[in-house]
């Protein structure tokens, strides 16, 4: 099984003086996602919950729109990295097919297969669940997420996203070298669990918040999202667009609200 970190030497400076020492460190691999036996999309990734990431990805990339249009899954080791091979059902695969005919070539960061300015701006189904939190259920929520950080608890050096739910508290949490990866892993740890994606809870993420962030946790069907760092511009308009409740800059004194703040009360 391959590890999510390693041990390894270093030396330290501090207060003047040279430290030899150990330090718990992230993995980092190459992580190919295939579909029907062709190559889609290369991360580098944290080797840890795959077949969450697979399903994830595929879901907040619109190449599925149900986990039952995976027919199969496959993890494949390979010299340089890791193969996620997976095969869909017809018609997803012929429409995955006409759709990698128009790809432009490689692309950016968390726009894996975005072929023209139109798709990389594409506004996510407009979110209608209107469960409402208050704001100490919100501090509450973040401060069990960094508790409940393990692997960045170990390394200091990983991103993680987390969703949790008033009756059940926190429901899932997924960590990540890469933060567009941890939140398609903790959208694949939900739809694998059958708990209904998003709906009727809070998304949680330690990273900021880029369009893309907010264009897969509207997919996620989050109806409020918290982050602990401040969002672009972009992310702010798509995230009205979307009705989206976007908090942000989350520290322990309280937070920001920058859209659709009817879901948050104060009590």
């Amino acid at each position: 099984m391959l590890s999510p970190f390693h041990h390894v030497r270093r030396t330290a400076w501090r207060a003047s003086e040279l430290e030899a020492g150990d330090r718990v460190i992230p993995e980092e691999m190459a992580v190919a996602l295939s579909y029907n036996g062709s190559s889609y999309a290369v991360m580098m990734a944290t080797p840890r919950d795959f077949e969450d990431f697979a399903l994830g990805f595929s879901l907040t990339e619109r190449i599925i729109e149900s986990p039952d249009e995976i027919e199969s899954f496959e993890v494949v080791e390979q010299e340089l990295g890791v193969e996620l091979r997976m095969w869909l059902s017809e018609p997803r695969a012929g429409a995955l097919t006409e759709r990698r005919r128009f790809m432009a070539g490689p692309t950016g960061c968390g726009l894996c297969g975005i072929d023209s300015l139109a798709e990389a701006m594409r506004v996510p189904p407009v979110i209608s669940d209107d469960s409402s939190f208050s704001a100490g259920q919100i501090m509450a929520v973040v401060d069990s997420v960094a508790d409940s950080q393990w692997l960045n608890q170990q390394t200091r050096a990983v991103h993680g996203a987390a969703f949790w739910r008033a009756e059940t508290g926190l429901v899932a949490i997924r960590e990540d070298v890469g933060r567009h990866n941890a939140l398609d892993k903790l959208a694949g740890a939900l739809a694998r669990s059958g708990s209904g994606l998003g709906r009727g809870g809070i998304g949680v993420l330690t990273s900021r918040v880029s369009v893309e962030m907010i264009q897969k946790s509207a997919i996620a069907q989050f109806p409020v999202l918290v982050a602990v760092s401040a969002p672009t511009a972009l992310a702010v308009r798509l995230a009205d667009a979307a009705g989206l409740t976007l908090a942000a800059v989350a520290r322990k004194d309280g937070f920001e609200i920058f859209t659709h703040p009817h879901r948050i009360r104060k009590a």
